[in-house]
């Protein structure tokens, strides 16, 4: 393209062009020069002189590394950035070499770049910097600790992940650094985030993998969290503690930094916060375009805000006031018939298929809540009897305190006949058995098992004298309580009155308040009895909120899946629901991230069976709504 055609285009004289482009131009208006600097861009013209005049504009910037290794991320932001505003990059590698910093150095001088990003060998090689002030051309420092290097702030990021821990009730928090090249600003932002929360420090929690005594730190516990300044030490963290049957978050609470390009990451599931390798980049180029173009002026330092991906490696201390969940209500052995069509009066149905799992809604949430990172107490009645052998057997390995599980002589363990369309619809018939036996006796037995306990779930498949019993328990401690109505008819008032939460479905709120005349009138019944916050779950519908405690109104859409069995819906709902909000998570969000629990849950027969764990519920929502799941520290 020549001059001409440039100013044809631009609508300017070639005299106003060629003005612009050698930068003699202090007559011309800022919006004109704009405009013919766009052009120019756009058209990718460079001069013919450019490359014998030093006062012309060759389009062109230059990019010096200290080394080429795993530039991908800062690069991959330069080059963005650089095509954004239409100018070429050229890129050399110093080797950290202060020598081989000085040829690039003449390079770019003779190839007439605009200007350079320079990631100095240090200590800075003063004469290198005099060469480019002569050959009057900007230059920025980054990816540097010297003065007003443009770079990613790893004491921030030190600082946040170490952030993430304390405010989930942790206060032995160790820091691993690799052996080779450890991050010492990550190191100063964990010692200054412990000091600003009257934390003791601890040098012995300063650690490398390599140095790490691990047989003797994780059983005696010496931690409860950790901050790791390189993803890949974190993994390796997570195979030892998997080698020694450790669960994490259940033993150990994990948050790593991670670089941007290595997203999305999904198995192990490890809680990252990204290095914003990218938008530095970004920012870099940006910066220096602007100080060309404006012909002078500073750089803004660059800023992000750290962003935690998830909580997927994070919990309360081990077995702390934080994670555990009182459950009281009932244990069945849940056995399915599966039929085309549900029975209805006067019509029989067969059916050639069934199966038996472990239930009740007692055993549901408990197992819900395992599964999702939190230490349950379930307090049930079973018979004694074979049935009670099998749920026992199936317990095995979850994260709970069984101490609650009661075994009752001369009783037959709960049994629900769970009847499932083929659309996955479902009516339930429950013969009691040995729920019955679940007496406010037994509850003040075990009033011990209260203590430091964050919430109480219920149900009312179990006597109302021991629903009581337990919310007065939970009252005197301060304990949120979660009432599940379900096999019931009018609740007393006085019940309602010590309830936090109630989770009804459509057809039980009308059971509870049968005369209202909708589901309005029905949930403000029950918010004017007391209750803090009323959930009603409508099946394909979603759900709907009212809550006067956390002070919103709203309607949750339903997942739009297909359906195999919805008897656990609300059992997955509830778990989720619950777990979320004691991490930390809002209520609304809460009950977003539990209607995708109950989502996957419908999609398999049997409940217990078909609960999600943390892992694979996070993997779903980083599918379908991933931004749930951003926590902004602030």
């Amino acid at each position: 393209m020549k001059i001409k055609d440039l100013a044809r285009i631009a609508g300017v004289s070639p005299s106003t062009v060629s003005k612009i482009m050698h930068q003699k131009d202090d007559n011309i208006s800022a919006e004109t020069r704009e405009h013919v600097l766009s052009i120019a861009k756009q058209y990718n013209y460079v001069p013919a002189q450019s490359l014998t005049s030093p006062d012309v504009k060759t389009m062109t910037l230059g990019v010096i590394l200290k080394t080429l290794k795993n530039p991908a991320p800062f690069l991959s932001g330069i080059l963005e950035a650089a095509n954004r505003a239409g100018y070429f990059v050229m890129v050399c590698e110093s080797g950290n070499s202060a020598e081989k910093e000085c040829r690039n150095i003449h390079r770019m001088i003779s190839a007439r770049v605009d200007g350079v990003l320079w990631e100095p060998v240090l200590p800075v090689v003063e004469e290198n910097k005099l060469l480019l002030e002569e050959g009057q051309i900007p230059f920025l420092f980054f990816r540097s600790p010297v003065k007003n290097s443009i770079r990613v702030d790893y004491t921030e990021l030190g600082y946040q992940a170490a952030r993430v821990l304390v405010e989930n009730h942790h206060t032995s928090i160790a820091c691993i650094l690799r052996k080779k090249n450890p991050n010492e600003e990550f190191l100063e932002g964990y010692r200054k985030c412990l000091f600003d929360h009257q934390i003791k420090l601890d040098n012995h929690l300063i650690l490398t993998l390599e140095d790490m005594d691990l047989s003797n730190l994780l059983t005696r516990r010496t931690f409860t969290g950790l901050v790791v300044s390189d993803h890949q030490d974190a993994l390796l963290f997570y195979e030892m503690c998997k080698k020694r049957n450790y669960t994490i978050p259940y033993d150990f609470s994990v948050v790593s930094l991670i670089d941007d390009y290595e997203l999305p990451q999904t198995y192990p599931p490890i809680s990252v916060i990204p290095v914003p390798h990218t938008e530095c980049g970004r920012h870099a180029l940006t910066s220096l375009v602007k100080i060309i173009e404006a012909k002078g002026g500073k750089s803004e330092p660059f800023t992000a805000l750290p962003v935690l991906t998830d909580l997927s490696s994070v919990g309360a201390p081990y077995l702390s006031v934080s994670q555990k969940v009182i459950v009281v209500g009932s244990t069945n052995m849940d056995r399915y018939l599966n039929f085309d069509q549900l029975p209805h009066t006067g019509k029989a149905v067969r059916t050639a298929s069934s199966a038996t799992y472990p239930g009740g809604k007692c055993l549901n949430q408990s197992v819900g809540l395992s599964r999702l990172g939190h230490f349950a107490v379930p307090i049930s009645c079973m018979g004694d009897d074979v049935d009670a052998d099998t749920i026992f057997d199936y317990l095995h390995g979850y994260t709970m305190d069984k101490t609650g599980l009661k075994r009752c002589r001369n009783e037959q363990t709960g049994q629900a006949y769970i009847f499932v369309q083929q659309d996955g619809n479902s009516m339930i018939s429950i013969m009691s058995g040995a729920n019955n036996a679940l007496t406010p006796q037994i509850i003040a037995l075990n009033e011990e098992l209260f203590a430091n306990a964050r919430c109480c779930l219920m149900q009312t498949e179990v006597p109302t004298e021991t629903l009581l019993t337990a919310c007065e328990i939970c009252k005197a401690k301060h304990i949120r309580t979660v009432l599940k109505p379900s096999a019931c008819s009018v609740l007393p008032d006085k019940l309602l009155s010590m309830i936090d939460m109630i989770i009804p479905n459509h057809s039980e709120l009308f059971e509870i308040v049968p005369d209202a005349a909708d589901i309005n009138e029905a949930v403000d019944r029950l918010l004017d009895s007391g209750i803090g916050t009323v959930i009603v779950t409508l099946g394909a519908d979603g759900s709907y909120i009212k809550s006067w405690e956390f002070g919103c109104e709203c309607r949750i859409p339903a997942r739009d899946i297909i359906s195999i069995d919805s008897s656990g819906a609300c059992d997955a709902f509830i778990s989720a629901l619950v777990s979320y909000m004691m991490y930390g998570y809002d209520l609304v969000t809460s009950a977003k991230i539990a209607t995708c629990s109950a989502a996957l849950e419908v999609t398999r027969q049997g409940t217990t069976s078909s609960l999600p764990d943390r892992h694979t519920l996070e993997a779903y929502i980083h599918q379908v709504e991933p931004e749930l799941l951003n926590k902004p520290i602030s």
